[in-house]
C-alpha cells in the first residue's frame, strides 16, 4: 500500500519569495508519482493499514490530500500557523463567528460586505450575538464601541464597495489591549498585497471565490489562523457542519494561486488606469479608489500594503445613467462577484448590499447612483473604450 507519510512532512518554503511560494505551494507536487500538477484526490474514504493504523487520511470530511495542499499553501502565503478551506466565504465567516458564545458582541466596520451583514443580522442574532457597526477608519471609534460584551473585532480594508481604509496595526493594538479576537477579511487585497497576520491580526478570512481562485469558476472560503489557539475550534466546526471544500474545488484554488502574483499586478494596473480616466468624465461625480494620493487611506495603504488592488467604485450623475451604463457595457460584464480575468461591473444597492437597510446604505454612499467595478486582465485601453461608449455614447 502507498505510504501517505510524505503528505504530513513538508517544507513551508518560508525562505522563498512570494511568487515562488504561489507556484510551488506546500508540497507542490504529488509525492507518489511526481506529478507536477497536484492531483485531485476525489475520494470520500481512505483504506487503513490495520487497526489504529491510519495513513493520516480517513474520511474526506475530516481531511483530504488535495484540500490539505491548498490549506498549507494559504498558511504559508498569509504567514499563519494553519488554514482551513470552506465551501464559501460565508461558510468561512460562520466558522469564525462560531468561536463566540451567546451574549458576546462583535464590532465590525460599517461598510461591510452585504453577505457578512446578513449573516450577523438574522441567524447569529438568534444565537444572542450582538453586532455593532462603526467607522473603523478612525481607531477612536473602535475604542469607544468596545463594551464588556465585546469579544471580537472584524475588519475589511479596503472596504467593499466604498474602498475605506483602516489601519490594521492600530486596531490590532486596541484588540489585544482588550483581549479581543481580531479578524481581517483580506479578500480584496489577497496575501500578495496585504498580510494582516503580520500586522497584528489573529485571523484572516477570504472569499476564495474571488482573487484566490481568480477565474470565476469556483466558490470557496479560507480561514487562516495566526497561532494554534483557535485551531481545534475551527476544525471542530468544519467537521461538525460538513462545510469543508471539495477536492476538485480545492484543486481549482491551487491552480489559481500559481498565477496570483501576476494577476494581482495586472488587476491593480488596470484599476488605476480606469480610475484615473473616470475622474476625467463629467458624468462621473465621484471615484472611490484606494490608490489615489488624495484618497482617505492612501498613507495607510502605502504603509501596510504593497499595492492598491483591482477594485474601485464610482458614482454617476443619476440612476438613469446607471441603467444606461449597465445596459450598454459589452466587453465589461454586468455581473456579481469580483477578482476574475473578466472585468465585472456591479450595482451594490440591489446586488451585493441589498440586505443592508436603506438608511445605512445611504449614510455610507451606497446609493442608486453607485457602481462597483472589478478590473480584470484585459487591455486597459479596451476597457476604457467600453466604459466611454457606455457613459458617453
Amino acid at each position: 500500500m502507498k505510504n501517505f507519510d510524505n503528505f504530513n512532512d513538508y517544507d513551508r518554503k518560508e525562505n522563498l519569495h512570494f511568487d515562488s511560494q504561489t507556484v510551488h505551494g506546500a508540497l507542490g507536487h504529488d509525492p507518489f508519482s511526481g506529478a507536477v500538477s497536484f492531483p485531485i484526490y476525489q475520494a470520500a474514504t481512505f483504506r487503513h493499514r490495520g487497526l489504529f493504523e491510519s495513513t493520516g487520511f480517513d474520511y474526506s470530511r475530516l481531511q483530504n490530500p488535495t484540500r490539505q495542499e491548498l490549506e498549507r499553501t494559504m498558511a504559508i502565503l498569509e504567514r499563519g500557523e494553519r488554514a482551513f478551506a470552506f465551501t464559501s466565504g460565508q461558510a468561512a465567516n460562520a466558522a469564525v463567528f462560531d468561536l463566540l458564545n451567546p451574549g458576546d458582541e462583535v464590532v465590525l466596520c460599517d461598510d461591510i460586505y452585504g453577505g457578512t451583514f446578513r449573516l450577523g443580522d438574522s441567524p447569529l442574532r438568534k444565537q444572542n450575538l450582538t453586532f455593532t457597526y462603526v467607522d473603523m477608519c478612525d481607531p477612536a471609534n473602535v475604542e469607544k464601541a468596545i463594551s464588556a460584551k465585546t469579544k471580537m473585532l472584524f475588519l475589511e480594508t479596503p472596504t467593499n464597495p466604498m474602498m475605506k481604509v483602516a489601519d490594521i496595526s492600530k486596531i490590532a493594538e486596541i484588540a489585544h489591549a482588550h483581549g479581543l479576537i481580531f479578524v481581517v477579511d483580506n479578500t480584496l487585497m489577497s496575501p500578495y498585497f496585504q498580510k494582516p497576520l503580520t500586522l497584528g491580526a489573529d485571523i484572516v478570512v477570504h472569499s476564495g471565490t474571488k482573487f484566490i481562485g481568480g477565474h470565476h469558476d469556483v466558490l470557496a472560503g479560507i480561514v487562516v489562523l495566526k497561532d494554534k489557539e483557535y485551531i481545534d475550534q475551527i476544525q471542530k466546526h468544519l467537521i461538525t457542519y460538513g462545510s469543508q471544500l471539495a477536492p476538485q474545488d480545492a484543486w481549482l484554488l491551487i491552480r489559481g494561486l500559481k498565477t496570483l502574483h501576476l494577476r494581482m499586478e495586472r488587476h491593480s494596473e488596470n484599476a488605476m488606469k480606469i480610475a484615473n480616466w473616470l475622474r476625467t468624465q463629467d458624468k462621473v461625480k465621484k471615484v472611490y479608489y484606494a490608490g489615489f494620493e488624495d484618497s482617505q487611506g492612501y498613507d495607510i495603504m502605502k504603509k501596510q500594503c504593497t499595492g492598491f488592488g483591482g477594485m474601485l467604485s464610482f458614482a454617476v450623475e443619476s440612476a438613469d445613467m446607471v441603467k444606461k451604463i449597465l445596459k450598454r457595457v459589452d466587453l465589461i460584464y454586468f455581473a456579481e462577484s469580483l477578482g476574475g480575468p473578466e472585468t465585472l461591473i456591479t450595482y451594490p444597492m440591489t446586488q451585493t448590499h441589498e440586505s443592508i437597510p436603506a438608511e445605512i446604505r445611504d449614510a455610507l454612499g451606497i446609493t442608486d447612483c453607485l457602481l462597483r467595478l472589478s478590473a480584470g486582465l484585459e487591455n486597459a485601453d479596451d476597457l476604457i473604450a467600453d466604459l466611454d461608449q457606455a457613459i458617453n455614447g
